[in-house]
């Protein structure tokens, strides 16, 4: 009766980094699609963009733009970066409403397709090692543009139109980059 109870699970190494591997992929890419889509849903459903940094979200705009620019000049498969272009394409809109809600409508669209254009100017002629530096700086854009966040939270003494389900996916999201990688280093070093 006790042997159906317990069941003798013989872990495969390899089988074990891949589904570790595929389930991070899949809370990577529902963090990516849904992070900023609440964040958007939150603005457009309250009317208002109080609390947000638009320095915070260029930012972000920014780090999210330079791994589109870099995979369409070494001609990666738009299945590679489609997730980045929907991003982008989130974070356009929260700009958009952060500088609509702020009455500069016009100063909104002007950027977004400064922005645009921008990007293919550096596809087309832009060095690779310009866009490989660009490259570079995408980490310390984000975790500056957390920091200059938080700090707009912290002087306005609440987080305005942040949504809380974004801010949640966000931190999952990190963290589960961060376990990902330490169980399979950590499963690499075993093996």
């Amino acid at each position: 009766m006790l042997r159906g109870v317990f069941v003798n699970f013989n872990v495969q190494v390899s089988c074990l980094k891949m589904v570790l591997s595929k389930v991070g992929g899949f809370w990577i890419l529902f963090d990516v699609l849904l992070a900023q889509l609440l964040q958007l849903l939150t603005i457009l459903w309250r009317g208002r963009a109080d609390g947000l940094s638009l320095t915070s979200v260029l930012l972000q705009f920014y780090a999210f733009s330079v791994p589109i620019v870099f995979a369409m000049r070494h001609n990666f498969p738009v299945d590679a970066w489609a997730e980045r272009l929907f991003l982008l394409a989130q974070t356009a809109g929260i700009v958009l409403l952060i500088l609509r809600y702020q009455g500069d409508t016009l100063r909104g669209v002007l950027l977004l397709l400064s922005h645009y254009g921008l990007i293919l100017l550096l596809v087309k002629y832009a060095a690779s090692s310009l866009i490989s530096k660009m490259q570079d700086t995408i980490l310390p854009a984000l975790v500056l543009s957390k920091l200059i966040q938080a700090r707009a939270n912290y002087c306005n003494g609440h987080i305005g139109q942040l949504s809380r389900p974004s801010l949640i996916l966000s931190l999952g999201g990190a963290l589960g980059k961060l376990s990902i990688t330490g169980i399979l280093t950590l499963l690499l070093k075993v093996c």
